[in-house]
């Protein structure tokens, strides 16, 4: 779960927002205005920003001069369809994005996933205990919901829990019975066919060519291992 900040002057768009985060698993901090988004950035752990561009007092341009001179934090501008100065100027002096009011919810959401996806693989904060990060994958254990290259993927709960297992442990080599023992909690007796058979799907679903992986690596006579292939 990230915390996303959302500041703008108009309560009902604040609102808004906030449920959209919310049911993407995030926690939303809501300001009202520039001086107040800038007192969340001091006590609270902020991964993306969401602010306005035309408040009074302190604008956005503004108060992201304020955030830049502190914090990478990814920010995205909303702004109204006639402030293209505006976008210009926001992008110029470090914002990352901006989405145009009235919002589509499906847009927002997608350029918010990407933004924290982005920086979080670079390192610019610290990433929820309940997110795991490698190379272009993405596990949200929380929502449950994995991403490829930031396309949204589809697994089986076995399928789930086992690629969850080797993000959990990247390097480390786990035969079919280590991982039939700890995904299906049972007895590892037939393991080996049944494990290779939920790679194999796995497989299909998380790698461009499956033939040819570059996450799942066979450790001949040993098991498998979560190893990203450059290239």
């Amino acid at each position: 779960m990230y915390n996303v900040l959302i500041c703008d002057d108009e309560r009902d768009i604040v609102s808004a927002l906030k449920i959209y985060m919310e049911s993407d698993g995030h926690h939303a901090l809501c300001a009202f205005s520039g001086k107040e988004a800038l007192e969340i950035l001091e006590r609270e752990e902020v991964h993306l920003v969401l602010l306005d561009i035309m408040m009074p007092e302190m604008d956005g341009i503004e108060t992201l001069s304020r955030i830049r001179e502190t914090s990478n934090v990814p920010v995205i501008f909303l702004t109204a369809k006639s402030e293209d100065t505006d976008k210009i100027l926001g992008l110029t002096v470090g914002a990352d994005d901006y989405v145009t009011k009235p919002f589509n919810p499906v847009e927002v959401q997608a350029r918010v996933r990407s933004q924290l996806r982005r920086y979080m693989m670079l390192g610019g904060g610290k990433r929820s205990e309940d997110v795991l990060v490698f190379g272009g994958l993405e596990l949200n254990d929380r929502s449950k919901e994995i991403f490829v290259d930031g396309e949204p993927a589809t697994l089986t709960p076995k399928e789930y829990e086992i690629l969850k297992l080797l993000m959990q442990n990247p390097g480390k080599v786990f035969s079919p019975a280590e991982i039939y023992e700890q995904v299906w909690k049972d007895s590892p007796l037939g393991a080996e066919n049944t494990v290779a058979v939920h790679i194999r799907h796995l497989r299909e679903k998380i790698e461009i060519d499956p033939a040819n992986p570059r996450y799942i690596r066979v450790v001949w006579g040993h098991g498998y291992r979560m190893e990203e292939q450059k290239r």
